[in-house]
């Protein structure tokens, strides 16, 4: 049966009404965090110490690390333990694949929840073997670190073409794993923007959640949609920006050639 932490219910309580009414403290009860931001690719030191000052200080009593994948990181086991010390608790999303090989570098704290992200349907809309090996790699390290004692979250994101059948399924499948809580959030990657209903993807997340089976993950599930699609809505503008100034470079570059 799936609980959700007393603690972070008082936490996230309190973050909520220092918001409603104006204080100064106030802030988010979730903030995102792009590991890249901090940590570099090849090496265990951060890239902004001060960064992590802002972090731990930071009145958000929940930070979700994601975006690059947080395991390729050498220092991420390290920067989680100095949030989860200053009281924060961290939910640090991944793909899975490497949590089999990174887990001993972990500590099973209570205010630590790994968050394995799964698609709904991963191996059925599998091109080829790929994706469904990355799918099994994850499934082997929910187990492991289940037996480590970890807190387990899995996030399935919600696409315009998910099925809700197929959400069903992969809740089905995932509730034998024993995770600790299920989180859905609305998956747009922006790929299909001119086409997208956004109102009907809003609609399919929020009867998805629905099938979490609690109340709690349900209404935690729509706290962290905005942090998280703030995220995406701004790493998608800076990789149009870098787009169109790629092809800016280009043009100028064929100006001058025919100069």
């Amino acid at each position: 049966m799936m609980r959700f932490p007393l603690r972070l219910t008082a936490d996230i309580t309190r973050a909520r009404l220092a918001k409603r009414f104006g204080f100064a403290h106030s802030a988010r009860p979730i903030q995102f965090l792009d590991a890249a931001e901090i940590l570099h690719h090849d090496s265990s030191h951060p890239v902004s110490h001060e960064r992590i000052r802002e972090i731990i200080s930071s009145h958000s009593p929940a930070i979700w690390i994601g975006g690059t994948e947080p395991l390729r990181h050498p220092g991420v086991a390290h920067l989680v333990r100095a949030i989860t010390g200053s009281g924060h608790s961290v939910f640090l999303e991944t793909d899975g694949t490497l949590v089999r090989r990174r887990i001993h570098e972990f500590q099973p704290v209570p205010r630590l929840f790994l968050t394995v992200r799964l698609e709904p349907a991963a191996e059925s809309h599998a091109p080829n073997r790929i994706r469904a090996g990355a799918f099994e790699l994850a499934v082997e390290g929910i187990r492991a670190a289940r037996l480590s004692g970890f807190l387990i979250c899995v996030h399935a994101r919600i696409r315009p073409e998910t099925e809700l059948g197929e959400t069903a399924e992969l809740i089905h499948f995932v509730r034998p794993l024993d995770v600790d809580g299920i989180v859905i959030t609305s998956g747009d990657d922006g790929s299909n923007t001119a086409n997208l209903d956004t109102a009907a993807l809003r609609r399919k997340t929020e009867e998805a959640r629905k099938l979490i089976g609690s109340k709690w993950w349900e209404s935690f599930s729509r706290t962290v949609e905005p942090s998280l699609s703030s995220h995406r809505s701004a790493a998608r503008t800076t990789g149009e920006r870098g787009v169109r100034l790629e092809q800016e470079s280009r043009v100028d570059e064929e100006g001058v050639r025919i100069a």
